[in-house]
């Protein structure tokens, strides 16, 4: 049985690799707290517009209005004063700054959901999700698929691009992978010519 919190704010933190569900899970919570009525804002980084501009949109076309930011401190400025729920998006493209904007808001007594890759396409540990992984109250860690073996999957394997640490992409980009069939180095996809 898990307890919850009462007259208190709190952090949820939902990382993952790629393809995971992290952005589903999150959608799922904000619903859920609409229909207990309480109001809930979203945030997401605006240099994500893979799917839409000012929506969180899941790999499974599950969408949400989100207002697009540059930086995590902009959250604390664009909050509504009758607020209780907290959404985040894609949270590793905020960097460390975030934890001390979601730890402002819990402490305010909102609730802050946070959605992120723990890792980065190196199978590294990705800032700021680790950071707040140490300071959150509830933590999931969403396993996906391997599209190797079939195996249980925490990495997100970079198949196209370059080797910055932050290119946004999804199925182009990207594969879910286990920690066997996962290699650090980019693979480039192969195409068969017909």
């Amino acid at each position: 049985m898990q307890l919850q919190p009462r007259d208190t704010g709190w952090i949820e933190v939902i990382c993952g690799s790629m393809f995971s569900g992290k952005t589903e899970e999150l959608i799922r919570r904000v619903r859920l707290a609409r229909i207990a009525k309480q109001n809930v804002i979203i945030f997401k980084p605006r240099l994500d517009d893979r799917y839409h501009e000012r929506q969180i949109v899941s790999h499974s076309d599950q969408r949400m209005e989100s207002f697009p930011i540059v930086h995590a401190r902009e959250i604390l400025d664009r909050l509504p004063k009758d607020v209780n729920v907290v959404g985040i998006d894609e949270a590793q493209f905020f960097g460390p700054e975030l934890v001390e904007v979601c730890e402002s808001m819990a402490n305010r007594g909102l609730r802050v959901i946070v959605a992120g890759l723990d890792q980065d396409y190196l199978g590294k540990p990705f800032e700021p999700i680790p950071s707040l992984l140490a300071v959150a109250e509830f933590i999931n860690k969403n396993l996906a698929i391997c599209v190797k073996c079939g195996n249980p999957a925490n990495r997100s394997q970079r198949i196209e691009g370059s080797g910055q640490r932050v290119l946004v992409g999804a199925h182009d980009s990207y594969e879910a992978r286990c920690r066997h069939c996962f290699s650090p180095e980019i693979e480039v996809k192969k195409t068969t010519k017909e």
